[in-house]
């Protein structure tokens, strides 16, 4: 987590403050940009490996359009201490910030944040709206990638797998977006690119597919990480957080569950 590290050091962007929040016997790093209890806020959640301040491209639009911002490092990232987290613990870090600072307008979740803010939404996370970028669906074949980037055996992961659930008392079924998704009522826009080499676009498109009032927008070239800091994206997000219509709605039939159309 060292360049996570080396990322969130830098000054805060003008005009935000630095809170710390208790979460879970932790505490987490958040920043805060306008006044939460006074006006609408939206809240971040990033990525594994990322940091809070990455909102940062967004504060222009979104404090011009009125809203308060939070941002927040998870624990073992950015500012925050410790040395090591999980997608539960993503979770639970991002309800206790979300318990912190109350309802919030929207919550914008990018790559392993996105996960983190749908397993959070199930877990009672307040939002009246939904803006997920570049997010990870699927915590198994997540492990697959990552077994054959390493070259490990299909049954060596699956016993990685089993001893991960064994240990956290979880099941890696139960973080499925096609398994989570269709209980969430906020809307959702989902923004993923065609050629995100980290979390594939069809990824994005099972949120889309089977979130109940999700749409997805699609990218061409912005990959994995540029994508947050896209203006139009931004653009697009900001529109939808103030209601407007964004992106196309996926329709999702029991011939073809989940992937490409």
């Amino acid at each position: 987590m060292a360049a996570t590290r080396r990322a969130a050091g830098q000054p805060l962007p003008a005009d935000g403050c630095r809170v710390d929040v208790d979460a879970d016997g932790h505490s987490v790093v958040a920043y805060v940009w306008g006044e939460p209890a006074r006006q609408p806020y939206v809240l971040f959640s990033h990525g594994w490996s990322s940091h809070g301040l990455r909102i940062d491209s967004w504060l222009p639009a979104l404090t011009a359009a009125g809203y308060a911002v939070v941002g927040f490092d998870q624990f073992a990232h950015g500012r925050s201490p410790g040395r090591q987290t999980t997608l539960p613990g993503f979770r639970d870090h991002l309800l206790a910030v979300g318990r912190r600072f109350g309802p919030a307008a929207a919550v914008i979740g990018h790559s392993l944040g996105g996960a983190a803010t749908m397993l959070a939404l199930e877990a009672g996370l307040r939002a009246d709206r939904v803006v997920l970028v570049a997010p990870a669906a699927d915590p198994i074949d997540a492990s697959r990638r990552f077994a054959g980037m390493i070259g490990l055996a299909a049954h060596v992961c699956r016993r990685m797998r089993a001893q991960f659930e064994s240990r956290l008392g979880i099941r890696f079924e139960d973080m499925q977006a096609h398994t989570v998704v269709p209980h969430l009522a906020q809307p959702a826009l989902v923004v993923h690119d065609l050629r995100d080499r980290e979390v594939p676009w069809s990824e994005g498109e099972r949120y889309a597919r089977f979130w109940p009032h999700a749409r997805l927008l699609t990218t061409d070239g912005l990959g994995h990480r540029r994508i947050l800091d896209d203006p139009e994206v931004i653009r697009a997000g900001v529109d939808f957080i103030e209601g407007r219509t964004v992106g196309d709605r996926i329709v999702s039939t029991q011939d073809l569950p989940y992937g490409f159309a």
